[in-house]
């Protein structure tokens, strides 16, 4: 067993046999749910050399203010997506991060956040939460939901990669008239992604975050495309800008954001634009459950765990 401190702050006891195989790698130590000044302590106090993390429940970033001073080496997180950590902070001062990013075999065999996109379409369309809602308080008038069926409806797809394809798949399922955007699969392509998204009626995103892509989704992106557009977004909040989003419904120019990620989900959720509109515009949000299937999760958890 090598000299290992793990200190996990995320959960894990719900996963089985996660935490056991956990054990045989170090030393165990947990603060699943601390908030930032309370995993600090806890890093401190365990001289915590690894943190085994995941961002959906993660209320904070790990950066400088949480890292310094103490004896973290590695941070491992289950996950493909790495925004929740300051990486420019741990190259400067030898902290390895471990991620899933690269482990195709893995997740090639995780679809859990496609089929969330599909099934925040399809709760969009139909209408589906807001019409449970509505019964929920004994109502029974079905007028107020007429939704609009997926078959023949325009689907736009930005980003190819491995989820791209699996929600495309899913929307030819239904007989939906599905293009894709991805100029890194298609190096002839010749449209701006303007001209792509001006006849669609749901735009799906499946894109990484990064300096290319943030705020690639905004209102001169927008501005052309039909007034019933719904915009579908599974992949991290920093791709759409939101400030524009919420204009843009408001001034319905586009019809509906449904999201199960926010710009800034390590900050004070009270502040987000999104959710401060949230009842008042045609907004869905789901809280980044996408990877969060007990399938998805465990193999997951288990395959980063096996890093170690």
């Amino acid at each position: 067993m090598k000299n290992y401190k793990i200190g996990v702050i995320t959960p894990i006891r719900h996963l089985e046999g996660a935490y056991e195989l956990l054990k045989t790698k170090g030393q165990v130590f947990l603060c699943e749910n601390g908030d930032k000044e309370e995993v600090r302590e806890f890093l401190i106090k365990n001289r915590i050399n690894v943190i085994l993390c995941n961002p959906n429940k993660q209320s904070y970033k790990i950066d400088e203010s949480l890292l310094i001073n103490t004896k973290v080496k590695l941070i491992n997180t289950c996950s493909t997506g790495t925004d929740h950590i300051d990486k420019v902070y741990c190259s400067k001062v030898n902290i390895t991060i471990y991620s899933l990013t690269r482990d195709m075999e893995l997740i090639n065999d995780l679809p859990s956040t496609a089929e969330l996109a599909f099934g925040l379409m399809m709760s969009s369309l139909r209408h589906i939460s807001k019409s449970q809602a509505h019964t929920s308080d004994f109502n029974w008038d079905y007028t107020r939901y007429m939704g609009t069926q997926i078959k023949n409806l325009n689907i736009g797809i930005v980003g190819y990669g491995r989820l791209g394809k699996l929600m495309k798949r899913y929307c030819d399922a239904f007989e939906a008239n599905v293009d894709v955007f991805d100029p890194y699969v298609n190096k002839d392509e010749k449209r701006t992604l303007n001209f792509f998204i001006k006849n669609l009626d749901v735009l799906s995103i499946h894109v990484h975050l990064n300096d290319e892509t943030k705020h690639m989704i905004n209102k001169d992106v927008l501005k052309n495309c039909k007034k019933n557009l719904l915009l579908v977004n599974t992949s991290r909040g920093g791709i759409v800008n939101e400030s524009d989003i919420v204009d843009l419904l408001k001034s319905e120019t586009i019809w509906g954001y449904s999201t199960d990620v926010l710009e800034d989900e390590n900050g004070s959720l009270k502040d987000s634009i999104i959710l401060k509109n949230m009842k008042n515009l045609n907004i869905e949000v789901t809280p980044h459950v996408g990877g969060m299937t007990y399938q998805g999760q465990l193999k997951a958890y288990k395959w980063a765990i096996n890093k170690l």
